[in-house]
């Protein structure tokens, strides 16, 4: 053992002067690496660590070296979305919670035993109010929002975690946001938007004194002079960003419009402009909004975040950096609370498992999609085809700045849309497909297509006749193009005949 121990500590010796040449140093310091080598490995001084006790010294020197910010590294996105849901505890070098389940639990609970004092010390009480399990999604959600290391450029600062409610389903979202806007609510909405919003705007809400406008939500100057023209001097004025739009993938620079609306703030602070981002189709791994300036970012967690055609669910996350966004934070929590349109339990974890691979599915959406909509955009049949990655889209250098993937690449997501001669021959590709399903909804596994404007209400259709969208799944690249060049052929075919 000695012998073993003496060859050992010459290595190490010999290392350590090999280093100091190396950067040019004297190793005048020999006696004092020598006694240092000595004293640590001199089998005199300290028997040999056992497994156990190397793995806890280990962990402590590991904290030790952590304590200090600047030698704390901060984990990319990826890696956060990798362990969405999972004890962050031996990131504090804590040890409370060793043999931790690695998927959350399901707490199904809706109730819980109150103590002999009276006081519920952790605020279970109800599931309403909070429920473990949504709690978890809601914290990931929110350092997702917050993450500034999507560009996996990671800082070592500490996270910021936005205050984020989890609701039944996106539109209970939106109804739920609007709810916790001081009364009169007014909405400035894209000229292309969900047909949901101003659906539920028309129909639930009308009787509510929400009433709202359109503008066209990639000019800056058509949004500020609406604002100038509409915003009231009491209630809350919600500018209504959609971006990439349904279906037209328009492409909103975030950051310009959240710092004009900044300027109108500060020139009249009487007036409550909020900036909300509906980012369902850019999750966190594509785009932030917090990180562009909006006061509340907003999910259709039924889409991609959950992933599987699965699920049914909403988020909302406020910004813990602006003031507006503290604001809502704190009347959104309330509204979740005695509304009660919470997430289940079981919608929050099957989110907390989509959030696992979100990263992954969706560069491999972006990617399948950017290769189809090349392909559909130099088709003789496709009268256009809408996709922010195509150089030939409007609004192409704002996705490219604004819509970034890991490595600072671009991801400019899974959703496009093409439009054909017209309805019919829309229906004919739609009906010609096999691979690729006939079906609503987006940001599943399986890529689905449909024809929009039959499904919008007649009387606020806005979807071109001959348009159709697709969402692009995971499937291969070369059988989805083939599947459409197929379906073009065959529509084409039907439409010639029946001239």
């Amino acid at each position: 053992c000695r012998l073993i121990i003496s060859i050992y500590r010459s290595s190490i010796m010999s290392s350590l002067f090999r280093l100091a040449k190396l950067h040019g140093r004297s190793p005048k310091n020999h006696a004092v690496l020598s006694s240092c080598v000595r004293l640590t490995h001199s089998p005199s001084n300290i028997d040999p660590l056992s497994p156990s006790a190397a793995g806890n010294s280990a962990f402590a020197l590991r904290n030790k070296i952590e304590e200090t910010k600047s030698n704390r590294r901060r984990t990319c996105l990826s890696t956060k979305l990798s362990h969405a849901g999972l004890s962050s505890s031996h990131d504090v070098g804590s040890s409370a919670n060793y043999n931790d389940a690695l998927s959350p639990s399901i707490e199904l609970a809706t109730t819980y035993e109150r103590p002999p004092d009276g006081n519920y010390g952790d605020n279970r009480i109800y599931s309403r109010s909070c429920n473990p399990t949504r709690k978890l999604l809601e914290e990931a959600l929110g350092q997702l929002e917050m993450s500034t290391s999507a560009n996996n450029s990671p800082l070592s600062i500490e996270d910021v975690v936005a205050p984020t409610c989890a609701f039944s389903s996106g539109m209970a979202a939106v109804a739920s946001l609007l709810l916790a806007c001081k009364s009169p609510v007014k909405i400035l909405l894209p000229t292309d938007v969900y047909h949901g919003v101003p659906t539920q705007l028309h129909s639930a809400l009308k009787d509510h004194g929400i009433a709202h406008e359109s503008v066209d939500m990639t000019s800056c100057n058509a949004i500020r002079q609406k604002i100038e023209e509409s915003v009231q001097t009491d209630g809350t004025f919600v500018v209504w960003i959609e971006s990439p739009s349904n279906p037209l993938c328009q492409v909103t620079d975030i950051q310009s419009v959240c710092d004009s609306v900044q300027e109108m703030r500060a020139e009249n602070e009487t007036h409550r402009i909020l900036t909300v981002v509906d980012s369902t189709w850019a999750p966190p791994c594509i785009t932030q909004p917090l990180n562009l300036g909006a006061d509340a970012v907003l999910h259709s967690g039924t889409k991609y975040l959950g992933g599987h055609s699965d699920v049914l669910l909403g988020a909302v996350s406020c910004s813990p950096l602006t003031e507006n966004g503290q604001w809502l934070a704190e009347r959104l929590g309330a509204v979740q609370t005695s509304v009660g349109a919470v997430a289940s339990p079981l919608e929050c974890w099957l989110t907390l498992r989509g959030l696992r691979t979100l990263h992954l599915r969706v560069e491999r959406q972006c990617q399948t999609a950017m290769k189809l909509a090349k392909y559909l955009n130099g088709h003789k049949d496709i009268v256009k085809c809408h996709y922010p990655g195509l150089e030939s889209h409007p609004q192409h250098a704002v996705a490219m700045r604004q819509m970034v993937g890991p490595g600072n690449g671009s991801m400019c997501g899974g959703m496009l849309s093409f439009e054909v001669e017209n309805v019919s021959w829309a229906m004919a590709v739609a009906g010609a497909v096999r691979v690729i399903r006939r079906a609503t909804s987006l940001g599943g596994t399986e890529t689905l297509i449909e024809h929009r404007a039959s499904i919008e209400p007649p009387e606020r259709r806005t979807s071109p006749s001959g348009l159709l969208r697709m969402s692009v799944g995971l499937e291969d690249a070369n059988d989805l193009q083939h599947d459409l060049e197929m379906a073009l052929e065959v529509a084409s075919q039907v439409m010639i005949s029946n001239k």
